[in-house]
């Protein structure tokens, strides 16, 4: 079952899911499988930029997967999503429809096409007593001892910085990885924009979300129901509005803060869809300022020059 997959992906405010809907729209017979680490969340729409509106085009509503699939406040991770990304992908083959796959969260789509399986970590209640009165730059230098740290979210709070050296000590104890799935051919379409009017789209995007969608009462609801640790540990957005909203930051402080994070991430997400390219996947980059009726005909007539059984008849 190769060779069946297009994976459209970009830094955050690129295009993504604008593309991919067109894209599927124009193929008539295509669903859309998100990769996003936090758009899994239900309740967490705008700080997530779900932007659901984006998956109908011209009053045609395209099918979507894994999007909205548990509750706020739950610690969703690489393991469950390689078993929820192929459930919803044997599941597209078998009903004869074609899966898209769409995101930006590198880890999660590398993971899918190299076929690797996470091993599931369970918790080291041992190791938590021994951390729990670290504090935050005590526990940054435990967790380097383990690794290189590109992940910088994983030092966002002491507990998130905790579960980050309990799931590096169980790998240490037991290795990494373990090949599970199959790897999947896919033909990789990277959208790529100039950082200037990349990091103006993002600011744009932030004040329109806070100034116009309410993305601060958005947070007041979650936080209603979801203990503020558990919102800050998703980072970016969620983090820094729930300090807002704590009292912890001033409104100014807040956009400044989340504006610098924000561009800082998509810096982060580049670096590693190159890293990507430096392993060994072809990304086929596309101008993400043309018209998205002549991105996807470029994508359309790429695919079928190269006999990808992808390809639009």
């Amino acid at each position: 079952m190769t060779g069946k997959l297009i994976t459209i992906l970009g830094p955050t405010a690129s295009g993504k899911t604008k593309l991919a809907s067109h894209l599927a729209a124009r193929l008539g017979d295509a669903e859309i499988i998100s990769a996003d680490s936090r758009q899994v969340y239900r309740g967490m729409d705008i700080g997530t930029g779900k932007d659901l509106d984006d998956y109908k085009v011209e009053g045609q509503s395209i099918p979507y997967h894994l999007i909205d699939i548990c509750p706020a406040g739950e610690k969703y991770n690489l393991f469950r999503y390689q078993q929820d990304f192929h459930a919803a992908y044997d599941d597209i083959l078998r009903r004869h429809r074609r899966p898209i796959l769409c995101g930006g969260t590198g880890l999660y789509i590398e993971s899918v096409l190299k076929g690797y399986k996470m091993e599931a970590v369970p918790e080291n209640p041992a190791l938590r007593e021994q951390l729990k009165d670290c504090s935050l730059p005590e526990l940054k230098e435990i967790l380097e001892r383990y690794k290189t740290l590109h992940n910088v979210t994983d030092l966002d709070t002491p507990k998130r910085a905790i579960r980050a050296i309990e799931i590096q000590a169980y790998y240490r104890e037991h290795g990494t990885l373990e090949r599970d799935f199959p790897s999947i051919e896919s033909y990789i379409v990277g959208i790529n924009i100039d950082r200037e009017l990349r990091r103006r789209r993002i600011s744009d995007r932030l004040r329109h979300r806070l100034e116009q969608e309410d993305m601060v009462g958005e947070v007041r609801r979650l936080l209603t129901r979801v203990p503020a640790e558990d919102l800050i540990y998703y980072g970016l957005e969620y983090k820094y509005l729930t300090l807002y909203v704590l009292g912890q930051l001033s409104y100014d402080e807040m956009v400044s803060r989340l504006e610098i994070a924000i561009h800082q991430f998509a810096k982060r997400q580049m670096t590693w869809f190159r890293g990507m390219e430096r392993r060994g996947f072809k990304i086929h980059w596309t101008d993400g300022t043309l018209p998205l009726d002549k991105q996807v005909e470029s994508i359309l007539q790429e695919t079928a020059t190269r006999g990808v059984p992808f390809s639009h008849v």
